[in-house]
């Protein structure tokens, strides 16, 4: 230890002191409400020894203290690995920007702006209300636009769909995931269930940060309230059509429509500075009279002035007149200019869901080559028709999107409105299975069975692109299912969320997972299929084993077993070895592997079968056969794969990397390291964690305690942040045995006592004979009666190594 990081253990030390000092309690008390041994507790606040994270948290929490303060003392006095490379998704090179693109005639409006930066200033909330089409959106975009350079650390719109006919308003726990995963929050820190605990994870992200969001066409107050920020710098802003009355700490902003000066403004500069609005004065009042002052209409009205260069304005006045009011009046009026197919475009447009779009949907909704849906979305938003938030994306108004909806009832026959929702759901089926396939978890997917594949799908160069193209159409994927659901459509209901699984991998977590293989199983019960209630009932085991409900995975597993062919079978063969392992069954799980590896080959599925090689080699190992697992993990990395990080690569460098630990020291750490730095880069916090803890195992091997241990603290300190007590219980027993050889037997028993606590409630009983073994070896010259109890109990565990 240097001397710096000396004087940071003293500090650290004197910290947790005045703790104990704040407490008013002496050690052996201290130790008792904290669950920490005196021995260690004394260790801890003399400075002899850094203690575990959890440790520094369990004291503060005593004292009703925030520990995150301590965290950087504590990290520089632990002396942990290096931190992740700014290249890792956990550190964002750019901060997000989600903001649609500020209009370049904002128009009036200086009271009411100069009134919202106020009520920012003073209570960093504010809420605008007003009429459909009176400007909300437009004002709350130009004034983040303007706070942007302020807020620099993100800059974040989401629209709640308060008023959006034919769906639901956005629920706060979808909204809040949205939010989180904007801000590239792990999912393995998000929590899995309850709206608090995600509101809360969302304002601890905000307190940390200078950001600003818009709450776009929120519904009420108890949608919005969940999505407010806390302590911290961040600001909201919030748009209503109501009065959001239950807010009281949210000052309002009420729009009213513009004035007629501001109007006449708008309608001019919309135009273009049309002469002939000059011209004609007592047109141009009819046709701000006629457009109800609104900015909506008028700019829908000033686009028709300025593609008709051979209509007066007297024109324009007649054809507004012809709608049925202020609102369907300009919509109307626009409509009527497009040609035939424009017309049956738009009118499609109403059957999506309301969030934003891009043209590959568009061309697959309308039945259309690409180029011509492009060119037609570019006609209707010179008629604005259609807004361009982003240059890639485009989204209707909500009136828009009304009219559209409705008129597309009106004139569309049900024939044809069934067809073309038929082919949106294919669109979104197919082009999630082309985005799953570039960037696999385990085996590229199952070609789709769900309707006919579009004409244009996106192309995904890599991972990163998949991923980012499932984030901005994560919305539109979820309104395709449900509205697959309701239109019984249930081959699409099986088949979306199975292309779905690595990008919840990385962003959603398990709970909504499981909710939708829930639909799934029953969709597929509903077709009788067995090949879609095989693979229904493996991925439902699947989201349960990844939520550690470990009993329910089992059940699914096993009614997997009795449909399917070859390649599900073989995928099913690899998910009940990872079970069976974990359940205490050591013997069984290498089996499986084998048995997946020849179904795979069987199938004609190599990189399914380098998968079941992986898995194998890292059972060998957990059976003790390090030459075996190594000469198999060696394999498995002679196969030549695109991506560094491919699941089997990375379970090989790590199998690998513990099997030769005690005899190629070196290239063992270097296979370790490779691994790490390979799951940094590729924001997978669970597989960060486990990294560090092999490379802790694999040091202790090399009798490098210290440098164990401190790969140990760090796998900890990642699983600190998350909110699946499953996945810790994987890592205790290790890390209690590195403690115990590393001459920290109160600290080793500690570890071993929480795996014992937390492994019979998730159904972990390998972990849980582990536990009480290691119990035993610790106790057994202090108190062998209950040493033999430990170990008699870990005897009459089946499967037992």
């Amino acid at each position: 230890m240097d001397v710096q990081q000396d004087v940071q253990q003293d500090e650290l030390a004197g910290r947790l002191r005045a703790l104990q000092e704040l407490s008013g309690l002496g050690i052996r008390a201290l130790a008792r409400d904290t669950g920490l041994s005196s021995s260690s507790l004394s260790r801890y606040l003399s400075g002899q020894t850094v203690p575990p994270w959890p440790a520094v948290v369990a004291l503060c929490r005593l004292v009703k203290r925030d520990p995150r303060p301590l965290r950087p003392l504590w990290e520089r006095s632990s002396n942990p690995l290096p931190a992740p490379p700014k290249a890792s998704r956990q550190v964002q090179p750019r901060p997000r920007n989600d903001l649609p693109r500020d209009v370049p005639d904002f128009t009036g409006r200086a009271g009411r702006l100069a009134d919202l930066l106020a009520a920012v200033d003073s209570h960093r909330l504010v809420a605008i209300d007003g009429m459909a089409g009176v400007g909300k959106t437009c004002l709350a975009v130009h004034a983040a636009h303007r706070l942007a350079a302020d807020y620099p650390d993100a800059q974040l719109y989401v629209d709640l769909h308060g008023f959006t006919e034919g769906r639901e308003p956005m629920d706060p726990d979808s909204a809040l995931r949205m939010l989180l995963g904007a801000l590239d929050v792990p999912s393995e820190r998000v929590p899995q269930e309850g709206l608090e605990q995600l509101a809360a994870c969302w304002r601890a992200e905000l307190a940390g940060r200078r950001a600003v969001v818009v709450l776009d066409n929120a519904a009420d107050a108890d949608q919005v309230r969940p999505l407010l920020p806390g302590a911290g710098p961040s600001v909201v802003l919030i748009t209503s059509r109501n009065r959001l009355l239950g807010l009281d700490e949210v000052p309002p902003v009420s729009l009213d429509v513009l004035s007629p000066e501001e109007s006449a403004e708008l309608l001019t500069r919309a135009s273009g500075a049309d002469a002939r609005l000059s011209r004609d004065p007592d047109s141009a009042a009819e046709v701000l009279r006629l457009c109800g002052h609104l900015p909506l209409a008028l700019r829908l009205a000033a686009a028709r002035l300025r593609h008709r260069p051979g209509w007066t304005v007297g024109v324009l006045a007649e054809r507004l007149s012809q709608g049925a009011g202020e609102f369907d009046a300009a919509f109307a009026m626009s409509v009527r200019q497009l040609d035939r197919a424009q017309a049956r475009l738009f009118r499609l447009l109403g059957l999506l869901p309301g969030g934003t779009f891009d043209e590959y949907v568009v061309a697959a909704l309308a039945d259309l080559p690409l180029g011509s849906a492009r060119a037609m979305l570019e006609d209707l938003l010179d008629a604005h028709l259609v807004q361009q938030p982003t240059a890639d994306r485009y989204r209707l108004h909500d009136l828009v999107h009304q009219h559209a909806r409705r008129a597309c009832a009106e004139q569309d026959s049900q024939a044809d409105r069934e067809r073309a929702l038929g082919r949106f759901l294919d669109y979104y089926v197919h082009a999630a299975a082309a985005a799953d396939a570039a960037m696999p978890v385990l085996a590229p997917g199952r070609t789709p069975s769900a309707g006919r594949r579009p004409a244009e799908l996106p192309q995904f160069a890599d991972k990163n692109k998949a991923l980012a193209w499932l984030a901005a159409e994560y919305e539109n994927m979820i309104a395709a299912f449900e509205t697959a659901a309701a239109v019984g459509a249930d081959v699409h209901v099986c088949e979306l969320p199975r292309f779905l699984r690595a990008y919840f991998a990385r962003r959603c977590g398990t709970t909504h997972l499981n909710y939708l293989f829930e639909r799934s199983l029953a969709a597929a019960q509903r077709l009788g299929d067995p090949l879609q209630l095989a693979e229904a009932h493996s991925d439902l085991g699947f989201a349960r084993y990844n939520a550690g409900r470990m009993a329910e995975a089992a059940a699914a597993y096993e009614a997997a077993e009795r449909q399917g062919d070859t390649r599900s079978a073989a995928e099913l063969a690899i998910r009940r070895g990872y079970l069976s392992w974990d359940e205490g069954n050591v013997e069984e799980p290498l089996e499986l592997f084998r048995q997946a590896a020849q179904l795979y080959e069987e199938a004609d599925c190599p990189t399914g079968a380098a998968h079941a090689a992986a898995s194998e080699a890292w059972s060998l190992l957990q059976l003790g056969h390090r030459d075996q697992a190594a000469q198999r993990a060696r394999e498995v990395l002679d196969i030549p794969h695109a991506d560094p990080a491919w699941p089997p690569t990375l379970t090989a460098r790590i199998t690998l990397g513990v099997a030769i630990a005690a005899e190629a020291p070196d290239e063992a750490t270097a296979h370790l390291h490779g691994a790490l730095a390979l799951a940094r880069e590729d924001g997978h916090m669970n597989n960060e964690a486990w990294c560090l803890n092999c490379l802790g195992v694999a040091l202790r091997q090399m009798g490098r305690y210290e440098e164990a241990l401190a790969s140990h603290r760090e796998a900890f300190a990642l699983l600190d942040e998350l909110f699946e007590d499953h996945w810790k219980i994987r890592f205790l027993n290790a890390y209690a045995e590195t403690c115990r050889l590393a001459g920290l037997p109160d600290e080793a028993l500690r570890l071993h006592r929480q795996a014992l606590e937390l492994a019979p409630k998730l159904g972990y009983r390998h972990e849980e004979a582990l536990a009480h073994q290691g119990i035993a070896t610790l106790l057994d010259e202090t108190d062998p009666t209950t040493a033999a109890e430990h170990r008699a109990a870990s005897e009459s565990i089946p499967g037992r190594l």
